[in-house]
């Protein structure tokens, strides 16, 4: 098992008791991608990216163009074409760090996978060496309907930044049903995960401290055991319907205390989200979804 989990995964699995659980499962971590997986990629047309930029923070961004975009051209070798928004950390971050997680997600079926690697940004978009390659379940996330906008002109992107969140990003992230989360470990890369659940999940406690659940999964705990011995963190909420991208970066703390445990339906921990720095990016995506219906595991 300690060739597949680094200590951190091991320790929160220890405490959270999967240990011998995760290390069964951890077996389909590999660094060469299935041809199911290859399939899956060249059908979508959204992804996420975790990246750390030079001095160590974490950042998710949003990744999108017509399907195909997202290839892998050989076991290990994934090609993604689309270039990162503009303002957004993620193509500093490759020229700084090359470390790279990939979530790529199709809401509408709720199939998603994870390749974490090294890239480097080109001309002619990001090249990826996969180190780790694996499937998730279909836990927690709410079925959504993709279309590209067609038919007018998209305003142009433009970033608004800060180091705390307005009232109007609260309640964008309170009335959230969908969030990525991007972490890294200093041995290792960077990696991109998905969290979800009702409308309100995540709780801004203040305006640099939010604070969400932590449900059942598969005990492996990538996410978690990289902030066990780093806390550093990247969040990425979206707005489905208009296209605009809130990233959040700062350290996460992960709380086990069972008295504020009890305060969230479902949660088995939580996460505590300390806000560093702010990128609110309007007219970022050309992509749009509509809802569809929520996760049937979403705590209630």
């Amino acid at each position: 098992m300690a060739n597949v989990f680094h200590p951190g995964e091991i320790a929160v699995q220890k405490q959270a008791g999967t240990y011998s659980g995760a290390g069964r499962i951890g077996n389909g971590i590999r660094p060469v991608i299935p041809r199911t997986f290859r399939e899956f990629m060249a059908e979508q047309a959204f992804a996420v990216a975790a990246s750390v930029d030079g001095v160590g923070h974490v950042w998710a961004s949003a990744l999108v163009g017509e399907p195909g975009f997202i290839r892998a051209l050989d076991d290990r070798t994934v090609h993604v074409t689309a270039q990162p928004v503009p303002g957004d950390p993620l193509a500093d971050n490759l020229k700084s760090t090359g470390k790279l997680g990939l979530l790529v997600i199709e809401f509408a079926t709720r199939g998603r996978i994870r390749l974490n690697g090294n890239a480097e940004l080109r001309p002619d978009g990001i090249w990826m060496q996969t180190e780790e390659v694996f499937g998730n379940c279909q836990k927690y996330i709410q079925a959504r309907e993709s279309k590209q906008e067609q038919g007018k002109p998209t305003p142009p992107a433009t970033a608004q930044l800060g180091e705390k969140l307005t009232t109007a990003q609260r309640r964008w992230i309170e009335s959230a049903d969908t969030f990525f989360v991007a972490s890294a470990n200093p041995a290792g890369g960077a990696d991109a995960s998905h969290r979800g659940g009702q409308s309100g999940f995540v709780r801004v406690m203040e305006s640099k401290k939010l604070v969400w659940p932590d449900y059942s999964g598969n005990g492996m705990f990538q996410t978690l055991g990289n902030l066990a011995i780093n806390s550093r963190a990247g969040l990425l909420f979206m707005d489905f319907e208009r296209g605009a991208v809130l990233q959040l970066t700062g350290h996460a703390d992960i709380i086990w205390d069972e008295a504020r445990t009890t305060e969230f339906v479902g949660a088995e921990r939580l996460i505590e989200f300390h806000v560093e720095q702010v990128i609110e990016t309007a007219s970022a995506l050309p992509l749009r979804f509509s809802f569809m219906d929520y996760s049937p595991y979403n705590p209630r």
